[in-house]
């Protein structure tokens, strides 16, 4: 029995030791587990960190490579491009006294995607995977008026629903709203929430504070990131970064927006926490993902279900 005193997300990972908080949907969606990764190393568990990465992986010698799909990154690892999150990532976390070790898998269909997740559980002694989306791409079902960029969360998602010998698998969401930048209707991720507290597989929601510690090292590695990705910054974590210091509205801190009416507001600064196998058994093509490959496989059978399913009718929040 919890209390208000508890949150959910951190109540189902109190037994865990060897935890893995690793980005589901590619790019910056690691800095995303920071916080709770922080909060948790603090409570005693040792923490791991992965994420899919956008960067050319194939670029890097042997000798970084824990196996075929999974590259160990560090604070020493040489260039593949400008745009690095895992190792802009390492670097700053050497500079903030943490473990710096960031494993990144490349963009790959669920079957190689799973074995690599199984290998880390091997080779780390998991108990808990914690998948992260900067936004709520990974909360879409499938009917949804629009699902965002939904490839590499979904694929993820598929790998790590079939890991039944991990006993703690969870999904946190933060960025509440950013994807409607993606055609996103918000109105239906509340829907999902709602159906997924109906299977007892929603575990809540709560903010980021900036007073926090792990509100205050968030920060500076978002604007680490930035400084270091100039050309590409995160537009997710732009945005969660701003709504925690306050700001609101139609801000752009980046070209990249310039052409989009924006919201920030403090929902973005909020984690929503469900579990694996509750989002899973809502979704409505996931089994369709299980033998795919390659990324491009994941999204054209997310394309041909796409083209028959019938989509529930968006609307406006009405407040």
């Amino acid at each position: 029995m919890t209390t208000l005193r508890d949150i959910p997300l951190f109540a189902a990972l109190a037994d865990s030791k060897r935890i893995l908080v690793a980005g589901a949907g590619g790019g910056f969606d690691v800095y995303g587990g920071l916080p709770p990764a922080f909060a948790l190393r603090a409570a005693g568990a040792e923490v791991f960190l992965a994420n899919q990465s956008f960067s050319p992986l194939s670029l890097l010698p042997l000798d970084d490579w824990l196996m075929p799909d999974v590259a160990v990154i560090t604070p020493d690892t040489g260039d593949v491009a400008e745009y690095f999150p895992e190792r802009t990532l390492a670097r700053w976390l050497e500079r903030n006294g943490q473990p710096s070790t960031v494993y990144a898998f490349p963009q790959t269909g669920v079957q190689p995607l799973r074995e690599a997740y199984a290998a880390l559980v091997e080779v780390l002694g998991l108990d808990a995977i914690v998948l992260v989306d900067g936004g709520t791409d990974i909360l879409m079902r499938g009917d949804e008026d629009g699902l965002g960029t939904p490839a590499e969360d979904m694929a993820s998602l598929a790998a790590v629903a079939g890991l039944g010998n991990v006993p703690v698998r969870l999904v946190v969401s933060i960025g509440f709203g950013i994807d409607a930048y993606h055609g996103v209707n918000h109105v239906q991720v509340l829907e999902n929430l709602a159906d997924l507290e109906t299977d007892g597989a929603y575990l809540g929601a709560f903010s980021l504070p900036r007073t926090s510690s792990e509100g205050r090292l968030y920060l500076d590695a978002v604007a680490d990131a930035q400084e270091a990705t100039p050309i590409r910054p995160s537009i997710v974590h732009g945005q969660i970064a701003a709504a925690m210091r306050g700001v609101s509205g139609d801000v752009h801190f980046t070209e990249r927006t310039r052409n989009s009416t924006l919201f920030v507001n403090p929902l973005m600064a909020m984690y929503f926490a469900v579990t694996v196998q509750g989002l899973a058994g809502r979704h409505q093509y996931l089994d369709r993902l299980e033998h795919t490959v390659t990324i491009r496989q994941v999204s054209r059978v997310i394309e041909e279900f796409r083209h028959d399913v019938d989509r529930r009718i968006p609307r406006m929040f009405p407040h």
